[in-house]
This record gives structure tokens, C-alpha cells and sequence, in this order.
């Protein structure tokens, strides 16, 4: 399947390279996982807290930074993917733009120390978290759409 996946680096980061690849690698892993089955687009942004917040309060009115911001491009139900995905597909591209995420990589290497693990399992967790979201999964509470989406 060739999936487009568009990446912007702002963030300032040696290892941006290394984290880019896992990014992608894991974008791959969860729409395969999730049986996405025509080609799509996700737009990524690797940026840092200050940037983050700053779109954290311009769409979502929540003044502070966050680890990972997603837009999903459609409201899908989550396990059920479309059976026609032609009214999704951009007629340009012939691709479903599946939405775009926002990964503030200063705030992802705090939780990688905080947590023990490295860097690249956190973006990596960050990424499916946000691919998930891009497909219909959320969590506005602590129930059962929370437990859904942890056990994708």
C-alpha cells in the first residue's frame, strides 16, 4: 500500500532522523494493524512544547502543551472502517487524507525519562496513539472507549 505521509520538522533535535523513521514505521504498523486497505495521507508535525501549546489553545482552547495534538479529517467509527472509502478519497490524489498530528518531541523525550524507555518507543506510542485517533478512536474518559483504544 503506498501511503503518503507528509512530515515538518520545527523541532530542533540531533536525533530527528532516527525519530522520523520510527514515526513512519509505526504509521505503517498501525494502519496495516487496523486493515486500512486503500492508500492514505497523514500530515506530521515534530515540534516542541511551545508550539504545541500554542495550537493546543488556538483549536482546543486548552492553554497548555501536550504530547500529541490529532485532527481527524472525518468522523469514523472506531473498528469499522468504511467499505467504499471513494467519497473520502481527494480527488487530486486518489488517497483518504486521513488527518494530521502534532508530536511535541521536547515533551516525548521528558515522558521517554520519566517512563525508563527511549525516545523512540515513546514517539513510536505517541504515533499509534495519534493514527488511532485519526481512525475514530478516543478517550474522553477513563470507560470503555479508553480501554478500546488502549487495547488496539
Amino acid at each position: 500500500m503506498k501511503h503518503n505521509i507528509v512530515m515538518t520538522c520545527e523541532a530542533k533535535t540531533p536525533d530527528a532522523l532516527l525519530l522520523k523513521r520510527q514515526i513512519r514505521k509505526c504509521i505503517l504498523a498501525a494502519l496495516d494493524e487496523e486493515s486500512v486497505d486503500v492508500p492514505c495521507e497523514i500530515n506530521v508535525l515534530l515540534t516542541d512544547d511551545a508550539s504545541i501549546r500554542a495550537i493546543n489553545k488556538a483549536y482546543r482552547n486548552i492553554d497548555k502543551a501536550t504530547d500529541v495534538l490529532s485532527f481527524p479529517m472525518f468522523e469514523l467509527t472506531p473498528g469499522e472502517l468504511p467499505e467504499d472509502w471513494s467519497e473520502y478519497r481527494d480527488p487530486a490524489t486518489h488517497k483518504v487524507p486521513l488527518g494530521d498530528m502534532a508530536i511535541s518531541l521536547e515533551r516525548a523525550k521528558a515522558q521517554a525519562a520519566e517512563f525508563g524507555h527511549s525516545a523512540e518507543r515513546e514517539v513510536g506510542y505517541l504515533t499509534i496513539h495519534s493514527v488511532l485517533h485519526l481512525l475514530g478512536y478516543d478517550h474522553v474518559d477513563e470507560g470503555p472507549m479508553k480501554k478500546q483504544m488502549r487495547a488496539r
